[in-house]
């Protein structure tokens, strides 16, 4: 298995990055202990960033323990896509709130182009996942909450290991978008409640799709 090699020079963060990127594509070996050793020969480094790095992941959710000090990465799992879209359920109608007072026509032009990005033809999964991400962000990070914000953020980044899962063949891209465009116009209507319903709706929907296709794979965790 071959990673995009890192040097000792470069900051801990790209280490960090390049990680949590393998881990979102499926690189690492899943339900398996990561050797650190061999992770420092497969990117260029040697094991205290490995150590470190590995340790944050695991701080964050990406990882999870394996015996007495190793980690792993888990395995795909239906009951933690729900408890993820369930707290994002309540989280970003509460920021939504937050923010809808101090949203204006530039971000709002910001999140229409956002949207008219993401109906470009041949988007990969992950090209798909930042764009809706940046989509979210550019309503949310104007509320000025950042612990808020940032959980947020994280809960989205661990969604990203799904959504592969959110099918095309169901549609849900294009039910996706309209939701999306749905909650802008609530939101320059100035309709709170409706905005705040409309995202919750959004959320819940696309929690429902994602945890029925992992059913349906026996491979994943219940």
């Amino acid at each position: 298995m071959s990673h995009k090699l890192l040097t000792d020079k470069q900051p801990a963060e790209a280490l960090y990055q390049q990680l949590k990127q393998d881990i979102r594509d499926n690189k690492l070996p899943i339900a398996s202990p990561l050797k650190q050793q061999q992770l420092a020969a497969d990117y260029g480094v040697s094991r205290i960033p490995i150590r470190d790095v590995l340790q944050r992941l695991k701080n964050e959710g990406w990882l999870t323990q394996s015996g007495k000090r190793g980690v792993m990465v888990h395995p795909l799992s239906a009951t933690e896509a729900e408890d993820l879209y369930i707290m994002r359920m309540y989280l970003e109608p509460l920021i939504l709130g937050h923010a809808m007072p101090k949203l204006n026509h530039q971000i709002l032009g910001q999140a229409t182009d956002i949207l008219e990005q993401l109906q470009q033809p041949k988007l990969s999964i992950a090209q798909h996942g930042e764009l809706n991400w940046q989509f979210h962000a550019c309503l949310y990070r104007v509320a000025k909450r950042p612990t808020l914000f940032n959980n947020i953020a994280n809960l989205h980044q661990l969604c990203s290991r799904y959504i592969g899962f959110n099918s095309v063949e169901l549609g849900y891209l294009e039910i996706s978008q309209q939701q999306h465009y749905q909650l802008l116009d609530a939101i320059k209507a100035k309709q709170l409640g409706k905005a705040k319903a409309f995202l919750k709706q959004h959320i819940a929907e696309a929690g429902e799709i994602l945890v029925a296709c992992l059913h349906k794979n026996m491979h994943f965790k219940n």
